[in-house]
């Protein structure tokens, strides 16, 4: 490992981020100057656009021949964002958890995240399989945009956060730059092919430089993705969520990383199935630990999403401490440290079934108190309840209504 390699990754991480922050802002105002509404936009452009990262990193490592890289990348991005990048954010504020996540949206990531380990227990994911994968999450955007709609002529649209990302950061100068139709479209178009070829040459420094840096190391490209690469791929998200959680905006993270998710399977590892000559090859490790894995924390996240319909600290502590053991898990199991079984022992046998439990409890007492509340002896206590909900509340801790719990700008 050189200090070249080491300035070639930092280089692509800050290419990736400030690609991904150029192209979704760029398509986002193209879309609402071609007359689209903010609900199309945020559904479509900037859900796909924000997944642009992955997607480069995946598809690049899967045409230079580490398809570990590819894998690790998605599995990593998915397991950081819940366990790490959200747990943060919840440590920085409690996370509210809009009904519509809980009804829908992580069941489809769950969902997602199982079929994507029935399909690479052949060893591999094919064009086919790609096809399947991004055909269910168009699936998935147009029954959500039919939903959305159906919101929307309620008086209840989804906040899609597209006109955060079309104000934010803006000022006279690019006021200026956009007083016209033309010269608006310009300048979107400008952000788009700047903000692609970001993507790109960023994708190309991050791969060669993972790959030198394994080969130094001599761990597999796999580890390298689960672990360096999906961490840097997912600092945008983490950055925005934890800034979001400090202004007070704790209803967008949860939802905002969730559809990460469903879009890294769908969009990012589909995508990349489709385009790689020959398909993407899953190393066995990736299907036997890390694949289930990211369902047992796809798994975790709807107990504590339903619990109260919120994420609390102590909830975003055990997440965070949850994602040290499994980085530390990796690291052991790369260099085959004498610590690995003494510590994988700990976690099969105690850590791993005590959380399990406490989580298990927590669901069940919070369906004992919703049963309570439905029963008659309840019903004076519903009805203060709802008496007390009724007053208003600061912004920061108003629950937020129903809705979509798809990637905003940011997700």
């Amino acid at each position: 490992m050189t200090l070249l390699s080491i300035l070639q990754l930092i280089g692509g991480f800050v290419l990736l981020v400030l690609g991904g922050e150029a192209l979704v802002r760029g398509a986002a105002s193209l879309g609402k100057t071609a007359g689209l509404s903010s609900l199309v936009i945020g559904l479509t452009i900037v859900s796909f656009a924000t997944s642009a990262p992955e997607l480069a990193v995946s598809v690049g490592a899967s045409i230079s021949g580490s398809p570990g890289l590819a894998v690790g990348n998605v599995v990593g991005s998915n397991i950081a964002n819940i366990l790490f990048v959200l747990g943060l954010t919840a440590i920085f504020g409690s996370l509210f958890v809009r009904i519509q996540l809980i009804k829908a949206d992580i069941p489809v990531m769950v969902g997602m995240s199982v079929l994507a380990l029935l399909l690479a227990l052949d060893g591999g994911f094919s064009t086919v399989d790609g096809v399947v994968l991004l055909a269910l999450l168009l699936v998935y955007l147009v029954g959500t945009l039919l939903w959305a709609r159906h919101q929307k002529s309620r008086g209840q649209e989804p906040e899609l956060g597209v006109e955060e990302v079309l104000a934010d950061g803006t000022g006279k100068l690019m006021a200026r730059l956009r007083a016209t139709k033309l010269r608006a479209t310009t300048v979107d178009v400008i952000l788009i092919l700047v903000g692609v070829g970001m993507l790109v040459l960023g994708a190309q420094l991050l791969v060669a430089a993972a790959t030198t840096i394994a080969a130094s190391l001599g761990v597999s490209d796999l580890i390298i993705g689960l672990t360096i690469v999906a961490i840097g791929t997912s600092l945008p998200e983490l950055a925005t969520s934890v800034i979001a959680a400090i202004r007070g905006e704790r209803d967008m993270a949860v939802g905002n990383l969730v559809g990460s998710n469903i879009f890294n399977i769908g969009a990012v590892l589909g995508l990349t199935a489709i385009v790689s000559p020959v398909g993407v090859r899953v190393d066995p490790a990736a299907v036997n630990f890390d694949l289930p894995i990211m369902i047992a924390v796809a798994l975790v996240l709807l107990p504590l999403a339903f619990t109260g319909q919120i994420i609390a600290r102590w909830e975003g502590f055990l997440l965070v401490v949850m994602y040290l053991a499994y980085v530390i898990y990796l690291v052991l199991s790369s260099v085959d440290h004498a610590a690995l079984r003494p510590f994988s022992t700990a976690m099969l046998w105690f850590v791993l079934p005590i959380t399990a439990i406490w989580l298990l409890a927590l669901a069940a007492y919070e369906l004992g108190l919703r049963h309570a509340k439905r029963s008659p002896s309840g019903a004076s206590a519903q009805e203060s309840a709802e008496d007390e909900t009724a007053k208003p509340r600061p912004r920061a801790q108003q629950q937020p209504a129903d809705s979509a719990g798809l990637p905003s700008s940011r997700g």
